[in-house]
C-alpha cells in the first residue's frame, strides 16, 4: 500500500503512538517510508519496556529500516514522527541521511528540529533534511495530553 500524503503517513505514526500509550510508554510513534511512498518500518517508544534510554521511536525505525534496506544511508527516505525529535533522534536522522522529516506537534522542552535547536537543518553539518511540521498536530497532542494527565 502506498501512503501518498503526509496525513496518511502520519496516521501510521499515530497508530504506533497509541500502541505506546497502551503499554504505558510516552506515546510517540514513528514510521519510515521509501521514495515510492511504501512503508518500510514503524515503531513506538520502548524505553520502559527495554529499559534503554535510546529506545525512542525514531531510533527504532531507523535501525529497522537500515536492516531491511541493508544500508545505513536512507537517503531517499521520509521519517514521520508524532512529536518533534529531540537532539539524539534529530542527530540520528541526519546521520542516516534521511531526506525528509515530517512531525506532528512541537516539543517545546526538548525539540531539536525547530523548538530549541534545528539539528536537521544546521548548515555546519554534512546533511540537510527537509522538514514539514504540524501534520495532524492536534491528534498527537491529544494522545500526549492523555498520557501525562494520567501521570498527575
Amino acid at each position: 500500500m502506498k501512503y501518498k500524503t503526509d496525513i496518511e503517513k502520519m496516521q501510521v505514526a499515530l497508530l504506533e503512538a497509541k500502541k505506546a500509550l497502551k503499554l504505558d510508554e510516552v506515546p510517540i510513534g514513528a514510521a519510515i517510508f521509501d521514495k515510492d511512498d511504501n512503508l518500510i518500518s514503524s515503531a513506538h517508544n520502548r524505553r520502559e519496556i527495554d529499559q534503554n534510554p535510546t529506545s525512542h521511536a525514531e531510533i527504532l525505525v531507523i535501525q529497522e529500516a537500515s536492516k531491511l534496506m541493508n544500508t545505513w544511508r536512507l537517503e531517499e527516505a521520509t521519517i514521520v514522527v508524532t512529536v518533534e525529535p529531540d537532539a539524539m533522534c534529530a542527530g540520528a536522522i541526519v546521520n542516516a541521511r534521511i531526506k525528509t522529516l515530517i512531525y506532528g506537534v512541537q516539543n517545546t522542552k526538548a525539540g531539536a528540529a525547530y523548538s530549541l535547536y534545528n539539528i536537521p537543518q544546521d548548515p555546519r553539518l554534512n546533511h540537510y533534511v527537509e522538514i514539514r511540521e504540524n501534520i495532524l498536530s492536534h491528534e498527537s497532542e491529544v494522545i500526549l495530553s492523555s498520557f501525562f494527565e494520567s501521570k498527575r
